[in-house]
């Protein structure tokens, strides 16, 4: 499968070496904490599009302050640095900042389909919210898709990383059965330390797929090693090459270990090559 990566806007600007990390083509996410700067995010996925990557901004919807935010925010992203693909999530915070309580609400304004973002990403939840019930995120996903097919744009599921392969595969299968047919991009740690991705679990609420690593790591010192995605990537591969109708289409790679060592990770196992686009190849 192919692959795309997360990257901070700082990451994208401060990388040296970034023109050489991944192939032409290669979806390249903006994460948005709400710290960075608008300049600096912009100036971010500029430097990605001088460099033949594709910028995929995430839009926060609870972080936004109002629709006119949202209108010159997108407005830039697409002005300046040629951005026409967008990842619209909650935004991860309790309180709303502005009218925007969800990825709905964005998308409702019509802003980003008037602006000419023509391929829009959207998030699951294989693990559910603590915020939404199951049924209400299937519920929101169909709708997602029908506001998707009803404005020919192109809608892709862009999931947060997890380390249960099999619970991905349930999930994904019930999606379908419920009448979801999104392609599904899986979030993919690349390889780190253990410790750091227990870190990063416990922050990003994934606290299912943590236990599952937990139980994995048999002592502090397996705690202490490198963790390789492979137990992951594999059966995901395994089951995409067996069924034609499974939903899992690419892999997401969070770089907690580093854009070097994930990038590296991705060539040596035969996922990006120089010759491919691999994230622009599958939707």
């Amino acid at each position: 499968m192919n692959a795309s990566i997360e990257a901070t806007p700082k990451q994208v600007l401060d990388t040296a070496e970034l023109a050489a990390l991944f192939p032409r083509g290669t979806r390249v996410y903006l994460t948005d904490v709400g710290t960075t700067p608008l300049p600096d995010f912009v100036s971010a996925a500029s430097r990605l599009q001088e460099l033949g990557y594709i910028p995929v901004p995430h839009v926060a919807a609870r972080r936004l302050p109002s629709a006119a935010a949202l209108a010159n925010r997108m407005a830039r992203l697409k002005g300046e640095a040629g951005v026409d693909e967008a990842l619209v999530v909650g935004g991860g915070v309790d309180r709303p900042e502005g009218p925007f309580a969800s990825s709905m609400d964005v998308l409702r304004t019509g802003i980003l389909e008037a602006q000419g973002y023509r391929r829009i990403a959207v998030a699951g939840h294989p693990e559910g919210s603590p915020d939404i019930s199951d049924e209400a995120i299937a519920d929101a996903l169909f709708w997602k898709q029908e506001w998707a097919a009803d404005r020919g744009i192109e809608m892709r599921i862009v999931t947060q990383f997890g380390f249960d392969a099999q619970r991905y595969i349930r999930w994904a299968e019930d999606l379908r059965r419920e009448g979801v047919t999104l392609p599904i991009h899986v979030g993919v740690s690349g390889p780190a330390k253990i410790t750091t991705l227990v870190k990063y679990a416990a922050m990003c609420g994934v606290g299912a797929s943590l236990d599952f690593l937990k139980k994995r790591a048999s002592s502090l010192v397996t705690l202490a090693t490198s963790y390789s995605p492979e137990g992951l990537v594999e059966p995901l591969e395994r089951e995409a090459a067996a069924n034609e109708q499974f939903l899992v289409k690419q892999f997401h790679v969070f770089p907690f270990g580093g854009l070097k060592k994930t990038s590296d990770w991705l060539h040596a196992r035969g996922t990006w090559t120089s010759e491919a686009q691999p994230a622009s190849a599958a939707f």
